[in-house]
Formats: structure tokens, C-alpha cells, sequence
């Protein structure tokens, strides 16, 4: 970062935790969520993603080091804790542990409120939200009524009403069909394009590759962090956090061994890509 650019959003800075009578899960972390950014954090069961996420979001208290939200410690007063968590929304991987009004409009009026907002901004906000996540036509809908996909979108819509400018996603994607986490994929594609930040927690190195600018991994090591395609193609990183190789990653090194790919080409993300690519350079 130079001295010129903005601070990040929010930052946690050699920070650690340990729950009770358990060993730290967590230690000397410095991980830095920026503007505009979309990230993909990866690691293995029980590596600390989700303390890490909940770190991030104030529902966890650092144990060392400190939380930064644009540059400023954050306290754990009641203000403190209400300008953070208007900033940063955290959605839990299981929509049940999550969603708990009768109907998706309540539900996702809850967080606004909350922050006391006119009763036209609450609305406002609702709209704003179910229309972003496509899911208007459920807002009378009673929420055990939904299927497993339109739940993950009413809760991300709640964190979503509250406008926040970083969004954390702990395994969005997991319970959702190939159509369900397209739909999902696209959805995440607005919000970043109206300027929300976008961290996601996932298993999926394929879909780490495909959707992330960045990315951040939890290895016995500690935290490394980069841009997602230098990360994943870090084989022994991979290794050490028990990741397997993105199926990219994989299909680029057989097009350079080939000399289909020059060295600094970018590989494909996706089967899509790969067929597309192929295509056009076989003239087919």
C-alpha cells in the first residue's frame, strides 16, 4: 500500500484467536480486505476460516492485535460495533442458522430496522435488496415455504439491506445445484458492479479461479495472500493446506507443454473458456 492510497476497509493486523481452554486457531494474522476487490479465502477444515470471517465482521473479539475499519481501531463499544457491522455483513454458510422472521419482507427488514431508518428507507432498502438478489416475487413468501436456494438468496438479501461495502460469504455455494450457483455467481456480479465488496469462504479451488481477483490461504504456515491465479498455481502451497489443483490451472500447463499457451497467457477458468479458446485457435 502506498502513502497515497486509501486505506482497506477493513483489516485485521497481527491479530489471533484461541476459544475457551483450546489452542489459538488463529495467530499473528494480517489480512487486508480492499475496495472493489472480490476474494476467495480457502483452506482446509478446522484451518480458521470461519474464525477468521467472524473476526472480520465483530462477531468474534481479537485475542491479539487489533481490527482496522478504514485505517482506525475498531473499539467493542455499542457505536463501534454498529458503524462495523454497517459496513461489513457476515452470511452464514447454513440459511436456517440465519433466517428467523415469517416472511422473507420481514426478514430482510430486520437490519435496517434496526439502524432506526425511516420507515420509507426500510422499504426502500427491502426492494433494493430482493430486487438485487432476484427474489421480489418472494417477499410475502412465508420463509419455511422457501426452497434451499431461495433461503441462501433471502439471507444474503438481509445482509445486502444493510448496504454494507464488504459482504462475507462463508461457502455460498454449498447445497446449490449447477444452476443454483450460476444464479448465485450472477447475483454476486451485480452486487460487486454497484460497488460492494465481495469476500467468499469456499472449498472450490475451480471456483476460486473462475469468480476471485484475489485470494487468501490458510496454510499451517499462516495466512498468504496474493492474486488467485499466482496462489493456485503455487503447487506446494496447495499441498500444505490440502487443496487440490484448479482444473484452470491444470488445463493451461498442458496448453503451454504444447505451445498453444505462451508462458504469460492466462489459461482458461472455466470448460467454457477452454472450449471457446481451443476453438479459436484450432479455426473451428
Amino acid at each position: 500500500m502506498t502513502p497515497s492510497s486509501p486505506p482497506p476497509v477493513v483489516e485485521l493486523v497481527d491479530a489471533g484467536y484461541a476459544y475457551e481452554d483450546g489452542p489459538p486457531v488463529l495467530r499473528g494474522v494480517c489480512f487486508a480486505v480492499s475496495e472493489g476487490r472480490s476474494v476467495a479465502l480457502l483452506g482446509r477444515n478446522g484451518s480458521g476460516k470461519t474464525t477468521l470471517m467472524r473476526l472480520l465482521s465483530g462477531g468474534l473479539r481479537c485475542a491479539w492485535g487489533e481490527l482496522r475499519l478504514d485505517g482506525e481501531r475498531v473499539g467493542h463499544d455499542r457505536k463501534a460495533l454498529t458503524r462495523l457491522r454497517t459496513a461489513v455483513q457476515l452470511v452464514v454458510q447454513d440459511p436456517d442458522d440465519q433466517l428467523f422472521a415469517a416472511s422473507v419482507g420481514q426478514d430482510v427488514s430486520f437490519g435496517p430496522m434496526n439502524l432506526g431508518l425511516p420507515p420509507e428507507e426500510v422499504r426502500d432498502r427491502v426492494a433494493e435488496a430482493l430486487e438485487a438478489l432476484d427474489i421480489t416475487a418472494l417477499h410475502d413468501r412465508p420463509t419455511h415455504l422457501l426452497s434451499y436456494g431461495q433461503r441462501k438468496r433471502a439471507a444474503i438479501a438481509g445482509a445486502v439491506a444493510m448496504r454494507p461495502r464488504v459482504l462475507i460469504l462463508d461457502e455460498p455455494t454449498a447445497g446449490l445445484d449447477p444452476h443454483g450457483q450460476e444464479r448465485l455467481l450472477e447475483v454476486l456480479g451485480r452486487l460487486r458492479e454497484t460497488g460492494t465488496t465481495v469476500l467468499m469462504a469456499t472449498h472450490d479451488v475451480d471456483l476460486a479461479l473462475r469468480w476471485a481477483d484475489d485470494a487468501a490461504v490458510l496454510a499451517p504456515d499462516g495466512l498468504r495472500t496474493g492474486e488467485v491465479s499466482a496462489l493456485l498455481g503455487d503447487q506446494a502451497l496447495l499441498d500444505a493446506a490440502r487443496l487440490r489443483r484448479p482444473w484452470g490451472m491444470a488445463a493451461a500447463e498442458v496448453l503451454r507443454a504444447h505451445g498453444l499457451l505462451s508462458a504469460g497467457e492466462p489459461g482458461p477458468r472455466t470448460p467454457e473458456e477452454f472450449a471457446r479458446w481451443t476453438a479459436a485457435v484450432s479455426g473451428g
